[in-house]
């Protein structure tokens, strides 16, 4: 599946918001939101007008590029959010939090989900006890998420542990540093999400 491997931080600029792409870059100000607060190109710094379809795409392209998740894959949460129960657009945040990339991020052992999504990929993680390298796998509440033994001595992973204390784990998350483990407890809440996603423009987006 084709995967954007361009510069990270064009597309910040581009949606105008931190989307915590760099890991620790992000938090410093070398962040490229803090030196160039405008869209990349010859005319990013104009004033740009958005018709409600423009805006509504510019929202979809945000949560994508937040979460990492290619066009189609994106499409297909989006059918699975619909057939659900309650709001579409809950639905679709529970289920790209849920994502086991994201819940590796949110717990602390990497310091982006792209960094995250590499570590699954490469068999660092195990989800109940068995090992996976599948980062879209969408997690239930009670799965435990386990650093396999032969990982726990990687530095990149132990460096973001230890400045885990930065930023908070999620209530819906449980971390237990001692054992290298993470538990899902609960279904995130709408609440929890902490970037300012307007998902019900995505609904809307893919009910034209």
């Amino acid at each position: 599946m084709a995967r954007y491997t361009g510069p990270a931080c064009r597309l910040r600029r581009r949606e105008g918001m931190k989307l915590f792409l760099k890991g620790d870059r992000c938090f410093s100000e070398k962040c490229a939101i803090e030196r160039r607060n405008y869209p990349p190109g010859q005319h990013g710094q104009s004033r740009p007008r958005f018709s409600d379809y423009g805006v509504q795409l510019r929202e979809k392209q945000k949560v994508r590029r937040v979460y990492g998740v290619a066009e189609q894959q994106f499409a297909n949460v989006m059918a699975r959010a619909t057939r659900m129960k309650g709001p579409t657009g809950e639905n679709l945040i529970q289920l790209l939090e849920r994502r086991l990339d994201n819940v590796v991020f949110r717990l602390g052992f990497a310091t982006s989900r792209s960094e995250a999504r590499q570590l699954v990929r490469h068999g660092h993680f195990q989800v109940n006890g068995r090992r996976t390298t599948i980062p879209s796998m969408v997690l239930k509440p009670g799965s435990r998420v386990t650093l396999a033994e032969g990982s726990r001595s990687i530095a990149r992973i132990t460096s973001a542990l230890d400045a885990l204390e930065g930023r908070a784990v999620p209530p819906w998350l449980e971390i237990d540093k001692a054992t290298f483990a993470g538990t899902v407890k609960a279904l995130p809440a709408r609440e929890d999400m902490t970037l300012p996603i307007q998902e019900q423009l995505v609904v809307e987006l893919y009910s034209r």
